[in-house]
């Protein structure tokens, strides 16, 4: 482009815009620190839709979770059976609060490792529904034989509304740190379920100064196995003690796990970098706050124990891979 300043040509002018555009190439031609993929933030301007960084992590209440007590369903309340739940590898019931609060109870061996997963996600900074473990409930209402259930996970739904699923392949967030770190979590826990239908949109009712949309895993029970296809085992210690966490490490810096799901492409592409990253975060958790999301499952003591030693195992091996 050449400038004319009464009819003259300015030159003084073409430099100036030359050498703007110069600089602004080279400016591009550099990866800017939100193009890595393997920065917290890469990708999305709305990462904490999915992940936001844990500042109090050290002080989260694993017992309580993100309900509180406040929101804690008592043994003696009586739920209003609204609908048995079908769905899902052990089902349910949807029932009503005296309250008008509505929840999913997922029943059967599910109902204590999703707990678990999901405080120790909410702890590290992912975004999780209000759960509990409730070992004893009434219902009124329901089929004949149900006015005093099994023990039961309770997982508030009247506090927000769905959008849908949305997938590991195609979010906002694929390629992001905290993307790869959930990924990683599940690793430890012998998560073996990666389907979509296990994901969802959710919109809080209360979101407040928070992001209005969160991008949640809302179903955590296919873990705390072992991983095997096509289908893993749940709740199952033994299983869980019996399997690694990191087979090894490629020249390209690479993770290869001791993972034997039938989603193995989720688990390719994962690097020794989001693996500390990971491991950073569940490393300031203590060991009591991990015995926490144990104990608020059901687990006896000895059992939680053996659980949380093998996880404080796979941390410190993740952690390990710094050095490399």
């Amino acid at each position: 482009m050449i400038l004319t300043v009464h009819g003259r040509r300015s030159f003084g002018a073409v430099l100036i815009l030359l050498a703007a555009a110069t600089s602004s190439c080279g400016a591009d031609s550099k990866p800017s620190k939100a193009s890595k993929p393997d920065e917290p933030g890469a990708g999305t301007s709305n990462m904490a839709e999915l992940w936001i960084d844990p500042v109090d992590l050290e002080r989260r209440d694993l017992v309580l979770g993100t309900g509180g007590a406040a929101l804690r369903p008592d043994a003696e309340t009586v739920f209003r059976f609204r609908k048995e739940d079908t769905t899902g590898h052990t089902g349910g019931y949807e029932v009503e609060d005296p309250q008008g609060r509505k929840w999913d109870v997922k029943i059967g061996d599910e109902s204590r490792p999703e707990v678990v997963a999901s405080r120790l996600l909410w702890a590290i900074g992912y975004h999780q529904p209000v759960t509990y473990f409730v070992p004893r409930w009434r219902m009124s209402g329901g089929p004949a034989g149900s006015e005093k259930p099994p023990p039961g996970r309770f997982r508030l739904e009247s506090d927000h509304e769905k959008e849908g699923e949305w997938s590991w392949d195609d979010s906002p967030f694929v390629g992001t740190r905290p993307h790869r770190g959930l990924v990683v979590t599940e690793i430890i826990l012998n998560g073996w379920d990666f389907t979509a239908n296990n994901n969802r949109i959710y919109r809080p009712k209360h979101a407040g100064s928070g992001p209005a949309r969160w991008f949640v895993i809302q179903d955590l029970g296919a873990t705390l196995g072992k991983t095997k296809w096509p289908n893993g085992t749940i709740d199952d210690l033994e299983g869980f003690l019996t399997l690694g966490f990191i087979k090894k490490v490629g020249d390209d810096g690479v993770v290869e796990f001791d993972y034997h799901g039938r989603h193995r492409s989720m688990v390719r592409d994962i690097t020794a970098a989001d693996v500390v990253w990971t491991c950073r975060l569940l490393s300031r958790l203590s060991e009591e706050q991990l015995l926490d999301a144990f104990r608020t499952a059901g687990y006896p003591r000895e059992k939680a124990g053996a659980y949380v030693r093998k996880i404080r195992e796979k941390i410190r091996e993740g952690l390990a891979l710094e050095t490399r």
